[in-house]
């Protein structure tokens, strides 16, 4: 019956020889004894969401029109593997799985639609809260639904935009429309070739623009806030609902619980997080906690399983009703209203839509008496999340939920079996076993869970804490007995008003979870691996999926890839950097030497520069020298071009290697180490004096420039950095010229795909420009 059995007499060893031939019947054994498990559906969700990123990672869209099609022919290729062809069945199946993610990543797309604004513009809005948040500061950030723009109407105006309004006002409700002047902004790109585009993650949650306030907005409409809701669906009147409730009850737990520690309590409930401060939130970064902060797994399942075993307990203390009711099946259903109001209050992270259906699949579960913790759960769940938003797969969050989940189910189905194997012939275990159960399950749980998400966390933010493990043993026992269970108590009886002790004691866990956070924190422990390259971090990633869904000694296999990945890894680190670095607005340049960056700026913007450090690995800064006004004097008042290369020459002679000498408004000069001049206009009517002495020009001006003599420079203005985004600049071995010729490294290799397009849109003629730009 098995496929394995009709294969060729080949394959089956028949024709080798005798080593060849042993090797070959253990393989076939091993593939056999999987087959048994019937775990090929957890490579489903696998082939899905590699679908669905190599259609995001495409320079160009692939309609629907074009993937159905080929749809349908893999799944008759799939469905016509009958008979003797069925042990093909499944390697026919792969493609039509493949190519279905990428058709469910084109239709969201599609979907959605969003309109990213294309340039930074100070214009007066007018639009609908449709959700709000206060940071640690009484800050209040909006979501805004806009309606109307003015003083300039924006031809092509985003249908939202995430706006800060940092004057004091009371805070306006959800559905109220305001209005005021901002300053809009499209979401910034990579902040170098290869990290994280923000304007990706925009698209696809609808926000076309991010920026602030001029002052504080005005509410536009008079009038009771309840009857503008009538006038919206309805299922924005549920969404303005959750959000008000989501408010007061963050707003109930911060009265009772304060400062960060209440705060801290409300985003475990609520999702909540700008209100905790800056300062709290890089200790537990630092600590390897701030997975705490996120709705996840570990959240709800304390919060299910406390519900749970709470509610079995007190109906099993009713005499008679356990022998005449399945009390347990009634605490599952519960639990699982529960959990879905946690997961209304707490909004839609991908962590915790995953955690809500694995635990939801498990509670249905126990009322048919099944195995409730298994990979089919986890890969259902994964499933779903991609079927209803391809677009999570790109991001740390679907990654590292799932490779931590999918870890920690493996290994428990592990550690059971081994424990099953033990207890063979044994009566009872010993009085300690509850407590070093839990002992071990605690290590066991933060061990694995780290190592399955590390390479996922050095891809994505390229540091890992390097006592993370500490922490995470030493507060497993506060979250799970006290801070969960007690936030839980405080849930259920916050109807009644009754909700100030529990939380007193969720805050007390709290407490000594943060000095937990503060003493590892204090060991300045961290590691930096700076970017990890596609195909160690594909290696590793794969690798150790299979290490988790294969049972038998295949799963030896995924261990040889992690090796293989960690190598990779490993090696790729140790590739050429890029020796100059410009910011996709070309405000920010950076010279990369060894151990440091010298930049034009002497505060360079922490949101860039740190991104900067750890993808680079490069931990200084080198601020520039500022110039005297005597030098930058000498220059404007000679129009002899010749003159004028001479006098930045003598300049130039000053410069050392991988810093820079500026002076503000006007320029800035620096070398790179592979002898290179660069020169930062910020004066249109110096540039062409200076542009001939350099090999290396940058202005960060959309305008048209004067014509540069020179046919040695490389010109980077603010027009060709909007088309390839921040860019890196590699000495080209391959030539040898001295200065070494520049190869260039661009973010976007074209910018034809919805999230990038907005790119070469030009408000003047109101269309898109095909033009790609001079790098």
């Amino acid at each position: 019956m098995r496929a394995t059995r009709r294969l060729s007499p080949a394959l089956n060893g028949s024709a080798l020889g005798p080593a060849a031939a042993s090797i070959v019947r253990r393989l076939r054994a091993a593939v056999e004894e999987e087959a048994d498990f019937g775990h090929g559906f957890v490579l489903i969700p696998v082939l899905l969401a590699l679908g669905s990123l190599f259609w995001f990672a495409l320079a160009y869209d692939v309609g629907i029109a074009k993937l159905a099609p080929l749809l349908c022919v893999f799944g008759i290729a799939a469905l016509l593997c009958r008979g003797r062809f069925a042990p093909w069945r499944p390697i026919a199946a792969a493609p039509f799985i493949f190519v279905a993610g990428m058709l469910l990543a084109a239709a969201e797309t599609a979907r959605l639609g969003t309109v990213i604004l294309d340039g930074p513009v100070t214009t007066s809005i007018r639009g609908s809260v449709l959700s709000r948040e206060q940071d640690d500061k009484g800050r209040w950030r909006y979501l805004v639904e806009i309606k109307e723009t003015s003083k300039p109407r924006l031809r092509r105006p985003p249908s939202k935009a995430t706006l800060l309004a940092r004057s004091p006002h009371g805070g306006f409700p959800v559905g109220a429309i305001i209005e005021g002047k901002a300053r809009l902004s499209p979401p910034s790109g990579p902040a170098l070739p290869g990290l994280n585009d923000f304007a990706f993650d925009a698209f696809f949650k609808g926000i076309g623009a991010v920026g602030f306030f001029y002052g504080a907005p005005r509410q536009a409409l008079d009038g009771d806030i309840a009857a503008f809701r009538t006038d919206i669906s309805l299922f924005a009147q549920g969404m303005a609902f959750l959000a008000d409730m989501r408010e007061a009850v963050g707003d109930r737990i911060r009265t009772v619980v304060g400062g960060d520690t209440g705060a801290i309590a409300a985003a475990l409930i609520t999702a909540e997080e700008r209100a905790i401060s800056r300062e709290t939130v890089e200790t537990l970064r630092a600590a390897g906690l701030s997975h705490v902060l996120a709705i996840s797994g570990l959240n709800m399942v304390l919060a299910a399983g406390t519900f749970l075993v709470g509610a079995r307990t007190l109906l099993s203390l009713v005499p008679g009703l356990a022998e005449r009711l399945p009390v347990k099946k009634i605490a599952a259903a519960g639990a699982l209203v529960m959990v879905l109001l946690y997961i209304l209050i707490a909004g839609g992270a991908v962590s915790a839509l995953r955690s809500w259906i694995m635990i939801s699949i498990m509670l249905v579960a126990v009322f048919f008496d099944r195995v409730s913790i298994s990979l089919r759960n986890v890969a259902l769940a994964a499933i779903v999340i991609i079927a209803w938003t391809p677009s999570a797969v790109a991001g740390p969050g679907f990654q590292m939920s799932f490779a931590a989940t999918l870890a920690l189910v493996a290994g428990y189905a592990r550690w059971r079996e081994h424990r099953m194997r033990e207890r063979e012939g044994v009566t009872g275990g010993h009085r300690w076993e509850p407590a070093s159960n839990f002992a071990i399950g605690s290590v066991a749980t933060s061990l694995i869970g780290g190592l399955a998400t590390a390479v996922y966390a050095a891809a994505h933010f390229h540091r890992l804490p390097a006592y993370g493990l500490i922490a995470n043993v030493l507060s497993t026992p506060l979250i799970s007995i006290l801070i969960m269970p007690f936030g839980l108590f405080a849930m259920l009886l916050m109807p009644f008003g009754l909700e100030y002790y529990p939380l007193v004691v969720m805050g007390q866990g709290l407490d000594w979870m943060l000095a937990v956070a503060r003493y590892v924190a204090s060991f300045d422990g961290e590691w930096v691996t700076g970017r990890v390259g596609a195909t160690g971090f594909a290696l590793a990633a794969f690798g150790g999926i299979v290490l988790c869904v294969l049972r038998t000694r295949l799963a030896l296999f995924g261990a040889v890839l992690i090796m293989f990945g960690g190598t990779a890894i490993a090696w790729e680190r140790q590739a050429q950097r890029p020796s100059v670095v410009i910011s996709e607005d070309g405000q920010l340049v950076g010279l990369i030497a060894e151990g440091a960056i010298g930049t034009n700026r002497p505060r360079p913007p922490d949101f860039i520069f740190s991104q900067w450090q750890r993808a680079l690995a490069v931990p200084n800064h080198v601020a520039p020298v500022v110039e005297s006004a005597g030098a930058t004097a000498a220059i404007t008042a000679v129009r002899d071009p010749t003159a004028s290369v001479a006098k930045v020459a003598e300049i130039l002679s000053s410069v050392k290697a991988g810093g820079f000498i500026c002076r503000k408004g006007e320029w800035c000069v620096g070398r790179g180490h592979e002898g290179w001049t660069i020169i930062i206009v910020d004066a249109p009517e110096l540039f062409p004096s200076l542009c001939e002495a350099a090999d290396l020009v940058i202005a960060d001006t959309r305008r048209p420039l004067p014509s540069c003599k020179s046919s040695r420079a490389l010109i980077v203005t603010a027009e060709t950095l909007r088309r390839s985004g921040a860019i890196e600049i590699y000495a080209d071995e391959t030539q040898a010229a001295a200065p070494p010729r520049m190869r260039i490294a661009k973010s976007f290799a074209s910018t034809e795909r919805p999230w990038q397009r907005h790119r070469r849109y030009d408000w003047r003629s109101n269309d898109f420009s095909h033009e790609q730009g001079t790098l």
